[in-house]
């Protein structure tokens, strides 16, 4: 009701056709969404339609990008000036197309009610230089999806929020559900204890080494970033090595897996734990086998607690559009907090507003739900969030660079090497 109000006070304020895209004042106005599962799409479309009938002088139009290609995609869109007014992204993408000029900043454009509800941590995310360039709305923890019986049979401690593992602690029980390559597990064993799907192994090494207080972009007095590598961001990819190529704990084919590639081993009880986002959730309850139990756990935590990174998926405007309120509007209308829920459960995520976050249908233990949740407290920015050229650095150097180490290919100062010297030269052409 209250976005219809503050719409229709913008609507009497248009003169005609001549604000509008047709003869008769209606403006249409284009909405790319990166939404892929069957739920997801579903719900966003239906809410399009809501807004469509209860909003006939704003028309919007549902468009379907994808995640594979949305940088490549936006950028082209952005300088052929055919990019959609309204744009579905996730907030590590957005520095290079908010310092490019390509991204209107909100700052002066959002209702109170909603720069209310999503808390600061999470605006912190979608913030760059001076201005706001998107709406952080939905985000999801990396937990540990375990096998049920294997991990009650295994007679380790079993973690939980108030009383997560240490990163030592998972690698000792890493070691305890492991039987070994090509020997019978006992009970409580699979052949390895652990599975990391790396990937990508960017964002998880990032986000997870915010426990152990990493942070590796720096920001200096002159606002510029620079690379440096600290015990501090050594300490989770040491652990994941040493599992792989010390311990026998964690399978080395996984390392060039997504998080999908493991399911197949890990429902044939080849893997006793899998690493995973929050929303791996859905796939694990379509995929898995009759009769078998799967359990979430959070993920380890360091000195600074269980505290992560997280990237959330924002809604951003154009700059070249020419109907930013009416855009404004519409966000506003997709992330009332019972709609919130709904874009949260369609994509098994969690929503950052708070009204949401706290509905009740979130919070069951079913499917872990109730376990996502209470880690939505610990979820900060990541560590790359507002860096010009993460996404090359990301690429071109840090992708390769932590799947050779991971491998046991090169030792950690090598790895420390390439990241920070290279890295360092690719941040440099993006600040002169």
């Amino acid at each position: 009701m209250a976005a219809a109000a503050t719409l229709g006070l913008l609507l009497t304020g248009c003169s005609g056709s001549g604000d509008g895209d047709s003869a008769d004042g209606r403006i249409t106005l284009r909405f790319q969404s990166l939404a892929w599962q069957d739920e997801s799409v579903a719900v966003n479309k239906a809410l399009v339609k809501e807004w469509n009938a209860a909003h006939p002088e704003v028309n919007v139009e549902y468009v379907q990008g994808s995640w594979d290609s949305v940088h490549d995609q936006l950028l082209t869109s952005f300088e052929g000036g055919e990019a959609p007014d309204i744009i579905h992204d996730a907030s590590d993408d957005l520095a290079d197309f908010a310092y490019g000029g390509y991204l209107a900043d909100l700052d002066g454009l959002l209702p109170d009610r909603l720069k209310r509800d999503i808390p600061e941590r999470s605006w912190q995310t979608t913030a760059f230089g001076d201005g706001l360039y998107g709406v952080p709305f939905l985000q999801e923890p990396r937990v540990l999806i375990a096998n049920k019986k294997i991990l009650e049979a295994s007679g380790v401690r079993i973690p939980t929020v108030e009383k997560p593992w240490t990163w030592a602690e998972f690698r000792s029980a890493a070691r305890e559900l492991t039987a070994g390559e090509g020997r019978e597990p006992a009970a409580g064993q699979a052949e390895y204890g652990v599975a990391w799907p790396l990937k990508d192994p960017v964002s998880a090494t990032l986000n997870l080494s915010r426990s152990t207080g990493g942070q590796l972009f720096h920001r200096g007095k002159d606002d510029k970033v620079t690379i440096k590598y600290t015990e501090a961001d050594a300490e989770v990819p040491a652990v994941i090595r040493d599992q792989v190529n010390t311990d026998g704990s964690a399978s080395g084919a996984t390392l060039g897996m997504g998080g999908s590639d493991t399911l197949p081993g890990f429902f044939a009880g080849r893997y006793a734990m899998v690493p995973l986002g929050f929303s791996y959730r859905q796939q694990i309850i379509q995929q898995a086998p009759k009769g078998f139990e799967w359990t979430v756990l959070p993920s380890p935590a360091g000195a600074d607690g269980a505290t992560q990174g997280v990237s959330p998926q924002t809604l951003s405007v154009s700059e070249d559009t020419r109907h930013k309120e009416e855009a404004v509007a519409f966000i506003d209308f997709l992330l009332q907090p019972s709609s919130m829920v709904r874009l949260a459960r369609g994509d098994w995520m969690l929503p950052t507003g708070t009204a949401a976050l706290a509905d009740p249908s979130l919070h069951t233990e079913k499917d872990g739900w109730s376990t996502g949740a209470a880690l939505a407290r610990e979820l900060r920015p990541a560590p790359a969030q507002s860096v010009r050229g993460y996404p090359e650095w990301k690429d071109k150097v840090a992708t390769p660079a932590l799947q050779e180490y991971y491998s046991g290919a090169i030792d950690r100062a090598e790895l420390e090497k390439r990241l920070v010297k290279d890295g360092n030269l690719v941040l440099a052409r993006y600040q002169r």
